[in-house]
């Protein structure tokens, strides 16, 4: 039998310990959730991440809560104990359609954010405190505001990876998924595109608009190089590379295919390339792979340090004590909820 130990904080001053069991009952209901992600997590660890996945499930029941797990997620998680699942644009989404009174985004905090601007009234938790952003962080509210004085009349778009006071002083939000087609909504020759300078770049290739860029990167994103991409195609014959585009130009143009996260599943499930190079943080090759059998996966690990804050056993403390919990100001949100619902009524293509 193994035992997992866990503190639990009560209202009493001094956490209480509950044991948490590898038992027969606890195996057989597992069983199946263990088969979807068998593929990417070893035998020898599911005694581990069982009792805290059953433990979870029922405190979803309990509370009438749903899980929304980011494609970053480790497998346990994305296929454990997540309800829905997807890239930043799904998740908002999705958010809105859950008649959960509890939604735990397993994300990171301006994730959590933007569900809490799409459903004021349910209880919104992020399990990590430190689920944080270095894109997010590399832009402020009054960044936005110098950026509108030095262009003015230029409507400024926002990549969703922002916090709600940038939300609030823009005119539009978008994802990687939708970008091109936020951009091109508004009808004008000129946007403000923040904070990815990378992505703006992207866009940039993609659209007869003039963007003008923020310098912001994405510290996984930005770590991989053009160089590394053709090296691996040294290694691997037969190799698919599938990028993401706040990787910077040069990987983007050693790529095969440059799409959101949601885009780059899709291609392997269409196309199911032989071999597949996913160049984003690598937690989103286990989790593709689990359900793609016939593709050989092979994973350049450049991990998600704030994604990664986010565990079973802080989804099921957040489960436990209904913190911590994500609280917007009534006018901040009315502010930025306006940017994140223009955007989700851009219509794709």
């Amino acid at each position: 039998m193994v035992l997992l130990r866990k503190s639990i904080q009560r209202s009493s001053p001094m956490p209480e310990v509950a044991e948490l069991a590898y038992t027969p009952a606890v195996a057989a209901a597992t069983a199946p959730i263990y088969d979807r992600m068998k593929r990417v997590v070893p035998a020898i660890e599911w005694p581990f991440h069982a009792p805290l996945v059953h433990a979870i499930n029922e405190l979803k029941r309990e509370h009438n809560a749903v899980i929304l797990a980011h494609n970053y997620q480790t497998p346990e998680i994305f296929h454990g104990v997540a309800d829905i699942v997807g890239d930043s644009l799904a998740l908002a989404a999705k958010a809105t359609q859950t008649d959960a009174d509890v939604i735990v985004l397993a994300g990171v905090h301006f994730m959590a954010e933007t569900a809490k601007l799409l459903n004021p009234a349910k209880t919104v938790l992020i399990p990590s405190r430190n689920a944080g952003c270095s894109l997010a962080d590399s832009i402020t509210a009054a960044d936005v505001q110098l950026l509108r004085e030095a262009h003015p009349g230029v409507p400024v778009v926002a990549y969703v990876n922002t916090s709600a006071e940038v939300k609030a002083e823009v005119d539009i939000c978008c994802t990687s998924g939708n970008a091109v087609e936020v951009v091109e909504s508004l009808g004008v020759d000129r946007v403000i595109f923040l904070p990815d300078e990378y992505l703006a770049k992207y866009v940039a290739t993609q659209t007869k608009v003039e963007i003008i860029a923020w310098k912001g990167h994405c510290e996984v994103h930005e770590r991989f190089t053009g160089a590394e991409i053709e090296d691996f195609r040294r290694r691997f014959d037969r190799l698919t590379v599938i990028a993401h585009p706040e990787c910077p130009p040069d990987v983007l143009e050693a790529a095969d295919f440059v799409g959101s996260t949601a885009r780059m599943i899709d291609f392997v499930g269409s196309e199911k390339p032989p071999r597949v190079l996913m160049v984003t943080e690598c937690s989103m090759s286990d989790n593709v792979a689990a359900a793609s059998p016939e593709t050989e996966f092979v994973r350049p690990c450049n991990l998600c340090p704030h994604m990664k804050t986010v565990t079973l056993s802080s989804i099921l403390e957040s489960l436990q004590t209904l913190e911590p919990r994500v609280e917007i100001p009534d006018a901040l949100a009315a502010r930025a909820r306006r940017s994140v619902e223009r955007m989700l009524a851009v219509k794709p293509k």
